[in-house]
């Protein structure tokens, strides 16, 4: 691997924690549905001769680096191209079985924050793209801008990227936009967002954060797929096997959360309903009653674990 390619790699998040939960020495198929740059993979297949690991990602920069990454552990990791809503139909085609467990980690890889021409990022000017495949044809966050109606904006800003400004951002925007001066670039947003942004004295984070979240998440429509991805792991693990994942914003974690009780029975109806109708049915345990966080330990050595929460289900 390249030195500069190399740089990319980053600390795999609450790596011991998915380890412990997942108890790798137990597993014998694996599956990593957001391989990243494969440091999850690597400590599975390191602490097991005989596991297998099918990684799945949308990056095909990410899984090429993977990939060489990996290439030591030989047939005992598969890496597919795709997205892990389509988890249910990639396991059916690697004909390995049903998975002892699968992983996620929904946050942004280091190698898409870090990567000046991805446009994840407003410490660097790029192109504001935001596609976590840049070569699926799909619309791009400098599309969006351009092309949703002020109000849809302003609900979508809001809405993943709870921006309580919301709206004086998009109003700023469609104004741009009627002047002829449609937003391209990472740092036209982010200076734009600053300005209509009053950022308090207390205020740790840039205030284009937020906003930068929230567009990303609707470029590659993260939260819509999330609960679907939830309920197909878990159809496919074998009994016992165990679905980890980890989220990055309350957003995702709240869904992770009420799909994770949903699934271990809990009726979700009102409760003046006489019989339920929400389809509730026990088929997990959830494991994390309370979600896994980062020690002081990891939160020293890795800062962007700060906000990185686990839970675990085990099927039943």
């Amino acid at each position: 691997m390249h030195k500069d390619e190399a740089d990319f790699l980053h600390s795999s998040v609450l790596l011991r924690e998915v380890l412990t939960v997942i108890k790798v020495p137990e597993c014998r198929f694996v599956v990593d549905a957001t391989l990243g740059l494969g440091g999850h993979t690597e400590a599975i297949l390191a602490c097991s001769p005989t596991v297998v690991v099918l990684g799945i990602d949308q990056d095909r920069a990410a899984l090429s680096l993977a990939v060489e990454r990996l290439a030591e552990y030989g047939d005992r990791f598969e890496a597919v191209h795709g997205n892990f809503s389509a988890v249910k139909q990639i396991i059916e085609n690697a004909e390995l079985g049903s998975p002892d467990a699968i992983i996620a980690d929904l946050g942004v890889s280091s190698l898409q924050f870090d990567d000046a021409t991805r446009g994840f990022s407003f410490r660097f000017d790029a192109p504001l793209d935001m596609r976590m495949d840049p070569n699926s044809g799909g619309a791009t966050a400098a599309d969006l801008l351009r092309e949703t109606p002020e109000s849809e904006l302003a609900d979508i800003i809001y809405q993943f990227g709870e921006e309580r400004a919301s709206r004086r951002i998009a109003r700023w925007i469609r104004e741009r936009n009627e002047r002829g001066e449609p937003i391209s670039t990472t740092r036209e947003l982010a200076e734009l967002v600053e300005r209509a942004v009053k950022r308090g004295k207390k205020d740790k984070i840039h205030p284009a954060t937020r906003t930068f979240q929230a567009l990303r998440i609707a470029v590659n429509g993260e939260l819509e797929i999330l609960e679907k991805f939830l309920i197909d792991s878990v159809e496919c693990l074998k009994s016992q096997g165990v679905l980890a994942v980890i989220s990055f914003h309350s957003l995702e974690d709240r869904i992770i959360k009420r799909t994770f009780q949903k699934l271990a029975g809990k009726c979700e109806c009102p409760p003046r309903i006489p019989q339920c109708i929400c389809g509730a049915a026990k088929k997990v345990e959830i494991l994390t009653r309370k979600p896994l966080l980062p020690g002081e330990d990891e939160l020293r050595e890795n800062p962007r674990s700060r906000s990185a929460k686990s839970r675990a289900c085990k099927k039943l």
